[in-house]
């Protein structure tokens, strides 16, 4: 199918998923309260963004070393002298 060969997944950052989490938890426990279609809707809208960081995740192409750059943990560099010593 020509579709599925030219999906790419975009690599979306890990503070757009915590974002819609904490999205849904205010939406379901905070905005459902005052009104039920806002909450609704807003709710909807943040289970749709943590299925596309979802698909990010899984399958976003990591092979480019920017890619691996932005996604490493990087340790201070005095830590990393003192052990060269």
């Amino acid at each position: 199918m020509i579709i599925i060969e030219q999906f790419k997944a975009a690599p979306l950052s890990s503070s757009f998923m915590l974002a819609s989490m904490l999205g849904f938890f205010i939406s379901v426990f905070y905005i459902y309260r005052f009104s039920p279609k806002f909450g609704a809707t807003f709710t909807l809208i943040f289970i749709l963004m943590f299925l596309a960081a979802f698909i990010s995740m899984s399958k976003a192409p990591v092979d480019d070393e920017a890619y691996l750059a932005d996604l490493a943990i990087h340790e201070p560099t005095k830590h990393i002298r003192s052990r060269r010593k």
